[in-house]
């Protein structure tokens, strides 16, 4: 039993920081998870084993391609901040509990719907404050630096998560921190 609790807190760990960079981009994550799981550096729930295969890779990456472009397109990108968030928070709870491979079906599902979930949401809903206030201050011409942050973190994020869980959850952590207080310095000055 003793054995067991470590596995289980690194697929928590893992599960977090895939959700979290699914907040930054939806399908970037799932599909770096999917790539992972296919060649053999990431276990998945036997019941997620299709994210593996060949038909979710290239589906992926497809929705991936057209997700990163649509971010760059003036108005769109603030049209999909809406449509983003509730899809972040059902992709960061699947993604997480598709990667926790050592946990009770109860708890895994209530582990990844509120911390998977959560921090997908959490991420999410700060960075569309983020480009809603550079809207507001640029008229939509700083939104691509904000489009290419959130590009470049969730890629970031998805790699470290898979490879150093805890250091994942960690940057996850400090960076949740950061962006609250910049999130009430943000709404406090707007």
């Amino acid at each position: 039993m003793g054995g067991e609790a470590p596995g289980a807190l690194l697929s928590v760990a893992l599960g977090i920081g895939l959700a979290a960079a699914v907040g930054l981009r939806v399908f970037l994550p799932l599909l770096i998870a999917s790539v992972a799981a296919a060649t053999g550096h990431l276990g998945l729930a036997p019941s997620f084993e299709w994210l593996a295969g060949t038909p979710a890779i290239v589906m992926l990456a497809v929705a991936t391609v057209l997700e990163i472009l649509a971010w760059y397109v003036p108005g769109v990108d603030n049209l999909l901040d809406a449509i983003a968030a509730p899809v972040a928070v059902v992709a960061g709870a699947t993604v997480a509990a598709a990667v926790m491979t050592e946990l009770p079906p109860i708890v895994k599902w209530t582990t990844a719907v509120i911390a998977g979930g959560g921090v997908a949401g959490l991420t999410q809903g700060l960075t569309a404050l983020l480009r809603a206030k550079s809207t507001a201050l640029t008229g939509g011409l700083g939104n691509s630096a904000v489009a290419t942050g959130e590009l470049g973190g969730s890629i970031v994020l998805a790699v470290l998560a898979i490879a150093a869980p805890v250091i994942a959850v960690g940057l996850v952590a400090l960076a949740v921190w950061f962006a609250v207080r910049l999130g009430r310095r943000l709404l406090r000055s707007g």
